[in-house]
């Protein structure tokens, strides 16, 4: 373990590979069974890995990437066995996941001129609220003071969600009624942060992927606001994808990538589908990085995405 982060505990471990289970025998049994006995690399095994990849959600674009930086290495190494490919394999992908400045230490916040803020969007469904209230939870156990904005007023559950996590984890909560100004209410979220000293405020989003130009405006307008009260706010803009819906999942990430600048994205939900290998396809394909993975129903199962950690689960390391 010697090449994860020294915050990346066994616990972590233990907890992240329970929560890829599925998907480790999607991809690596397929990929196992795929070039198990064989001596050599040849177009049959690479057809079989390119259709474990596939139907593990890799996606075909991120596929055949793979399937080609692997036949250069095979052509390069002159690799033969088992063991060398699966090792090949493990950090081509690991390295497809890598953005520069995309991984954090242990929840801590960057430095910045005043409360940091993150802006959270996804649409209903995939987990975007209780990804928020697991955030506060992992903020508020490093000692940060913090504050969430209920700026998603479109439903009335969104706003009651938000109010019922900030009970649970002890962190205030700025709302107003369904149906009002999101701008407002981020406004009168980071005027409270300000006055009240706090290292973080989240701002919870609607996100209504069926009218695209609403939401471009809303989110822009949310933007605008949020910079009067705090100049370069939002400091990040976190998407929030449901990882067990496969390629949908990175049809959203386009959609929302051109409704607004996304700067990061969390993937949640892992632990219940063998899709997890959708995670390779969207770091790739949207060149942004991931930053938290749900694989567990626990406060402390919301964790820091380590791409070395994540193919190492994948390939049983």
């Amino acid at each position: 373990m010697s090449f994860f982060s020294k915050f990346f505990t066994r616990d972590k471990k233990e907890t992240l590979d329970q929560g890829l289970e599925k998907t480790r025998s999607s991809v690596f049994e397929k990929i196992t069974r795929a070039v198990a006995g064989k001596s050599t690399v040849d177009d049959e095994v690479l057809d079989e890995i390119e259709e474990a990849l596939i139907t593990s959600d890799v996606g075909l674009d991120t596929t055949v990437k793979i399937i080609e930086a692997l036949e250069e290495r095979v052509a390069r190494d002159k690799v033969m066995g088992e063991s060398e490919l699966m090792d090949m394999l493990y950090e081509i992908i690991s390295n497809l996941m890598k953005h520069e400045g995309g991984m954090w230490e242990d929840f801590e916040l960057p430095k910045t001129e005043g409360p940091y803020v993150l802006m959270v969007v996804g649409v209903n469904g995939v987990g975007k609220t209780t990804t928020i209230g697991k955030l506060a939870h992992q903020f508020k156990q490093k000692g940060y003071n913090l504050v969430l904005g209920a700026a998603d007023t479109f439903r009335a559950a969104a706003i009651d969600q938000l109010v019922v996590w900030g009970e649970r984890t002890g962190v205030p909560v700025v709302k107003q009624q369904m149906g009002s100004d999101p701008a407002s209410v981020a406004f009168d979220t980071l005027q409270h942060a300000v006055s009240k000293g706090a290292d973080l405020a989240i701002i919870d989003t609607a996100g209504r992927l069926h009218n695209k130009t609403n939401l471009m405006h809303e989110l822009s307008k949310v933007r605008r606001v949020m910079d009067k009260v705090i100049p370069g706010a939002p400091h990040e803009v976190l998407l929030v994808l449901d990882g067990s819906t496969g390629q949908n999942a990175l049809l959203q990430a386009k959609a929302f990538a051109e409704a607004t600048q996304i700067t990061s994205l969390a993937v949640t939900k892992l632990d219940g589908t063998a899709k997890g290998g959708v995670v390779i396809g969207i770091s790739d394909q949207l060149n942004i990085p991931v930053k938290f993975i749900g694989v567990g129903e626990g406060m402390e199962d919301l964790q820091l995405f380590n791409p070395q950690a994540f193919a190492s689960s994948l390939f049983n390391k």
